[in-house]
């Protein structure tokens, strides 16, 4: 089980975004550790992408941090209910993330359970169990990851990811969910689904 180093995300998001699919997103917080196969990712990038924060070149203070060096977290609200966490890539002045989609639980799923519905596993229904960390809110919500997280480094010991070697599957590409608005870009298949 090796851990991504900074090299892995200093790529075009579009590359690490389908390279993240399989690997195993990692959180470390009190004495707990919890663990996830990335399952869906999207990528953003500003320069040519109307659907990135930071499109335009528009540094403010949410979008700073996707200007910088690569291999931090990028964590924004949005509705004003989810927390949505993002891996920045590329080198330092482009603009580009990986927003992480969903992810299946492998490790302390009892603790997921209790993060993401106040219950135990055998006190979930299918529906809840399914529902666990499929979706980038729902899975800020399983791994306790608030605005607070903003700006974590990916190298360190708190949310990283792991490469166990599994191979076992295909990449889906697809378009990007919810931004209509964004015109041409939306059409842009830079969505990445792990599949069987």
């Amino acid at each position: 089980m090796s851990k991504l180093n900074r090299d892995f995300y200093n790529r075009d998001a579009r590359i690490v975004a389908e390279n993240l699919i399989g690997k195993i997103l990692v959180r470390k917080y009190d004495d707990e550790i919890i663990k996830a196969r990335i399952t869906e990712t999207e990528a953003y990038i500003a320069e040519i992408d109307k659907a990135s924060h930071g499109y335009g070149g528009k540094i403010t203070p949410r979008t700073k941090i996707m200007f910088g060096p690569p291999g931090y977290t990028y964590v924004y609200f949005i509705y004003g209910m989810y927390y949505c966490l993002n891996f920045v890539t590329e080198g330092e002045g482009t603009c580009s993330a990986v927003l992480i989609r969903g992810a299946d639980p492998l490790e302390n799923i009892q603790e997921i359970c209790i993060n993401r519905y106040n219950k135990t596993l055998e006190n979930l229904s299918k529906s809840q169990i399914k529902n666990l960390s499929n979706g980038p809110g729902k899975l800020c919500n399983a791994f306790k990851i608030t605005k607070e997280h903003n700006g974590i480094d990916l190298t360190g010991d708190e949310i990283y990811v792991e490469d166990d070697g599994f191979t076992d599957f295909y990449v889906e590409k697809t378009k990007r969910i919810n931004i209509d608005y964004a015109e041409e870009a939306k059409d842009f298949l830079w969505r990445y689904i792990l599949c069987k």
